[in-house]
């Protein structure tokens, strides 16, 4: 979802500043003036307010945020132990709202943002969720920080999104589940599509919104 996001994005004439632990899957950006790469310990609250306040010094102003970082885990609840769960809130929750809480500070002051979280459909459909608890209980987290954000900054024109994908059409995806038909799933640049709209103009009048991606999956 990251290289389709990038791609869409830097195609869309924005500016691009990704973060990742390497950029081996980023190198078709590399020479476009418009793309920075950073490689940043997003669990580290610390290094990532630095490079969040690095980052606002550097171009003045930020204009939107996508917390696309997550990772997934399965196990019932009586598999699940209490580090399970806090490595889930680490890696999805804690990379966002580490990220999310320095920029919003910067946004209120220039009077607009777009913060766009990365939910799931386990967080929200006990069905799916039993099987992979601490997945999405962390995930279910960032529901609820999207609607404080929201409710914080209402008439500053600084607005959260959830994003919630079904099954994402990705390598990975389609070697362990050689049964599913993946024409069913997502694709990545579907959801870019839907990243960028949420950060354009033509998503300017739309607020509080959780966006259900899921193709026929």
């Amino acid at each position: 979802m990251g290289t389709a996001t990038v791609k869409k994005f830097l195609d869309s004439g924005y500016r691009v500043i990704a973060v990742d632990g390497k950029d081996d899957h980023l190198l078709f950006a590399k020479s476009n003036t418009n793309f920075e790469f950073h490689s940043i310990n997003l669990v580290d609250e610390n290094e990532t307010g630095l490079f969040v306040q690095s980052v606002i010094q550097k171009n003045l102003r930020v204009d939107g945020a996508l917390m696309l970082v997550g990772g997934f885990a399965m196990g019932k609840v009586i598999e699940t132990t209490g580090t399970d769960i806090q490595k889930q809130f680490s890696l999805n929750f804690d990379t966002a709202y580490f990220l999310a809480r320095p920029l919003i500070g910067h946004m209120q002051q220039n009077g607009y943002g777009r913060l766009v979280f990365i939910g799931a459909r386990p967080a929200i459909n006990p069905a799916q969720g039993k099987d992979v608890i601490a997945y999405a209980l962390a995930k279910s987290l960032l529901f609820r920080l999207v609607e404080f954000i929201n409710e914080e900054n209402k008439g500053k024109n600084i607005t959260a999104s959830v994003v919630v994908p079904s099954t994402i059409d990705t390598v990975i995806n389609r070697k362990s589940m050689p049964d599913a038909n993946p024409d069913n799933w997502v694709k990545p640049e579907q959801l870019a599509e839907v990243l960028e709209f949420i950060c354009s103009e033509k998503g300017n009048a739309v607020r509080e919104a959780v966006y259900k991606v899921y193709n026929n999956a």
